[in-house]
């Protein structure tokens, strides 16, 4: 199975070779990996500190690890860090990061390259966020000796590991020290399959949203925007979610409702600012907005800044839920406001919490979104109480990163 794992491996760095030339995204993963050996060494190789590397998938597992990362860095202040990606859609963003020393795109997961890589950087501790099982990075560190966790881990029964041709998946699981995991249903999972090295310590983003959702904030723009009237914040969407947005918009205000709507696109590339342009003819761009305006809808361009603006509206749809999945509901609910989305939402243990605790309202036409939408602007009392049962659950989420950072204070300790 590692034979066939590995020809996997460099067929999709064949495939992202060959997209590169056609595809941004792609040539940004190519060219960042140019000479990585070579940046590696000329970077760490001097280093006479000893090294915690903690590596992301992409953005939204970065905030999911920022507050161990930020933690880590203030009680071990002698390790430097390094931090690493996989996509262009972490590394190009954080890639100024000031909480970390060294930032780099993560090479390949083939044998040579985790031999190299680790030899190279000689990590003391290394931490990987949520979803990452890179074999050949897993095998050399365990043959090493070198501590690995997982953090803000979720499991599934769908999940390879789980069936009855994992057998070879599950022997990464060992190979790290602890996995932390959300909940309990993933421990239940895991000891289902002889997993043990396991401790149950929630979600670390939620201990991310508090804590942003406690920094002084304003933005000029925002309150000249909505001045005193409600405000819609459409959060991460795709044009599955627009497609229903802005009909329900429009019913909204033919109504005699009076009502802005903020729109941050997941992907904010110029393309499909523009699309977003197109199909909201009565909008203006973050960027241009300048003094007054009689937009009723402002699309945000800039990466960063949603989920400091969720604190701005009175309702929020979070998008992808017609896609792979719902993007992060956390940052909205922190603030107290009811949380809408799309009915992809099964796999996210904070969506099906937000529905149960009524915080959170899942929709699959725009008719519905019409109907829950109206609903939480026209009854305060029930967004209200709705937006109080979410922000609820969010702060009852609270402490993930204190119970990680004191397992790794015993084992640095020994």
């Amino acid at each position: 199975m590692r034979f066939f794992y590995n020809i996997g491996i460099r067929l999709y760095g064949f495939s992202i070779f060959i997209a590169s030339f056609f595809n941004a995204k792609a040539a940004k993963w190519r060219m960042g990996r140019k000479d990585i050996f070579q940046k590696l060494q000329q970077a760490i190789g001097s280093s006479d500190k000893p090294i915690a590397w903690f590596h992301c998938a992409s953005l939204g597992e970065f905030e999911q690890g920022r507050p161990v990362i930020e933690t880590f860095r203030k009680q071990f202040p002698h390790y430097k860090i390094l931090l690493t990606f996989f996509s262009p859609s972490g590394y190009e963003v954080r890639r100024d990061y000031k909480e970390a020393d060294y930032i780099f795109y993560l090479p390949l997961d083939t044998p040579a390259n985790a031999k190299r890589f680790i030899v190279i950087v000689k990590p003391a501790l290394v931490i990987f966020v949520k979803y990452e099982f890179w074999f050949n990075y897993l095998n050399e560190l365990h043959n090493r000796k070198i501590p690995a966790f997982l953090i803000s881990a979720k499991f599934r029964k769908d999940q390879h590991f789980f069936k009855s041709m994992g057998a070879w998946f599950r022997k990464s699981l060992h190979f790290y020290n602890t996995l932390f995991v959300q909940d309990e249903g993933s421990e239940i999972l895991l000891k289902s399959i002889g997993v043990n090295n396991i401790i149950v310590c929630g979600d670390t983003r939620f201990d991310r949203v508090i804590n942003i959702a406690q920094q002084p904030f304003s933005d000029a723009v925002l309150e000249v925007f909505k001045k005193h009237n409600p405000l819609w914040v459409c959060g991460s969407t795709w044009e599955e979610d627009e497609k229903l947005i802005l009909p329900v918009l429009e019913k909204l205000i033919q109504s005699g409702q009076k009502i802005k709507l903020l729109i941050a696109p997941h992907d904010v590339s110029e393309i499909r600012i523009k699309n977003i342009q197109s199909n909201y003819p009565d909008s203006i761009r973050y960027s241009q907005a300048t003094g007054d305006t009689n937009a009723n809808i402002l699309i945000i361009d800039k990466i960063g800044l949603l989920s400091y603006l969720y604190r701005y509206g009175d309702v929020a749809y979070v998008g992808g839920g017609f896609g792979k999945g719902i993007h992060n509901l956390t940052e909205a609910s922190v603030y107290g406001i009811p949380v809408v989305f799309g009915p992809n939402h099964k796999r996210f243990i904070e969506a099906e919490e937000l529905l149960k605790r009524g915080g959170g309202f899942s929709i699959s036409t725009a008719e519905e979104l019409n109907t829950i939408i109206t609903k939480l602007l026209t009854d305060t009392h029930y967004r209200q109480t709705s937006g109080d049962s979410g922000a609820s659950y969010i702060l009852s989420g609270k402490g993930a990163t204190e119970k990680i950072i004191a397992e790794l204070e015993e084992l640095i300790k020994t």
